[in-house]
């Protein structure tokens, strides 16, 4: 099949590209580099430098690639900038997708796959482990602007049949990881160690979060092609782990036992515990978390190693970028 993924310069999008290319798919990316990094891309993927605000750059695209299966992931996923300017969130994150949408409607695109929040969307549970059908309750302008699109997409497949699949991600980590964002708490302690910093912990430690390792995201990506239509996904590992509990053990993998957390005022807009089911995507999607949480924190804390020795991981190659839309 032919596959556009949007975002694909980026952490998780960037691996969701290469398990498509590796299932032997065609694939082309779009990205605009706000957030993500030639060094991510796929050299056996068509690249085109374009930002999913330009509707213009989007139709030249389609009209010349004709994917058959949209993967959207190219969001404003800051979620304090969100806060702070709630128009730019709004008009990335719900006008640059409604732009995919109705590109995707009007060239006949078969499926739609929509990466999504699950922890900025249902806000802060009353019981867990939370379920897809559970109250959508965001608190932050993100997960407001996130979850919307997941109503235009139930909308236009009844008014126009787009086959759609929603994938409501955890807390995704893994190599590649960006220590940019308040969610790559991987990233951050670890280059923070490394750097010899003092990591900072947003509250007292005991923040509950759901973590995913990205291989198994990746996977889910690869099942929503052909399973799970019209529905949608929680994609996570299923087992709470706290803040605490995630330093120490990047600490001990980096053998850094000296090292103790400060801890500081939580910031707004976070949540004080989440837990997903995943029993539906075992059900209906074929999958399931695979990697354990201590393996793929092993795996984690590794690639930062390397990257901090200047070592080259594998497919991190910088690869020279040729295909340009709209600044050629």
């Amino acid at each position: 099949m032919k596959i556009l993924v949007t975002g694909g310069a980026g952490f998780i999008a960037s691996h969701v590209v290469d398990a498509y290319v590796a299932s032997g798919h065609e694939v082309i990316v779009m990205d605009n580099f706000s957030r993500g990094s030639k060094k991510n891309l796929n050299p056996r993927a068509q690249f085109y430098q374009v930002d999913i605000e330009d509707r213009a750059a989007i139709d030249e695209v389609f009209a010349k690639e004709r994917p058959e299966i949209i993967n959207h992931h190219a969001a404003q996923m800051d979620v304090r900038r969100g806060v702070r300017e709630p128009i730019f969130d709004a008009r990335v994150n719900i006008l640059g997708s409604l732009n995919l949408i109705e590109a995707a409607i009007a060239n006949g695109v078969k499926r739609f796959v929509y990466a999504a929040t699950a922890g900025a969307g249902y806000g802060e549970p009353k019981r867990m482990p939370v379920p897809e059908d559970y109250s959508m309750n965001p608190i932050t302008p993100y997960g407001v602007s996130k979850h919307t699109v997941e109503h235009y997409l139930f909308t236009f497949q009844a008014i126009y049949g787009m086959d759609y699949v929603v994938l409501r991600y955890g807390n995704v980590y893994g190599p590649r990881q960006s220590s940019q964002g308040e969610a790559g708490v991987f990233a951050i302690f670890s280059e923070q160690m490394l750097a010899g910093i003092q990591p900072v912990i947003y509250g007292d430690g005991t923040k509950v979060r759901d973590y995913v390792y990205i291989d198994d995201v990746a996977r889910a990506n690869v099942a929503a092609l052909t399973k799970g239509t019209g529905e949608i996904f929680n994609i996570s590992g299923g087992v709470a782990t706290t803040d605490d509990e995630v330093f120490f053990y990047v600490r001990d993998l980096l053998g850094k036992k000296d090292i103790q957390p400060r801890y500081v005022a939580k910031r707004p807009g976070e949540i004080d515990r989440i837990l997903l089911s995943v029993e539906k995507a075992r059900q209906l999607l074929g999958w399931e978390p695979e990697v354990p949480f201590a393996e793929g924190a092993r795996r984690t804390v590794s690639y930062f190693q390397r990257v901090a020795q200047g070592e080259a991981a594998d497919a991190e190659t910088a690869i020279e970028v040729t295909a340009r839309v709209g600044n050629a």
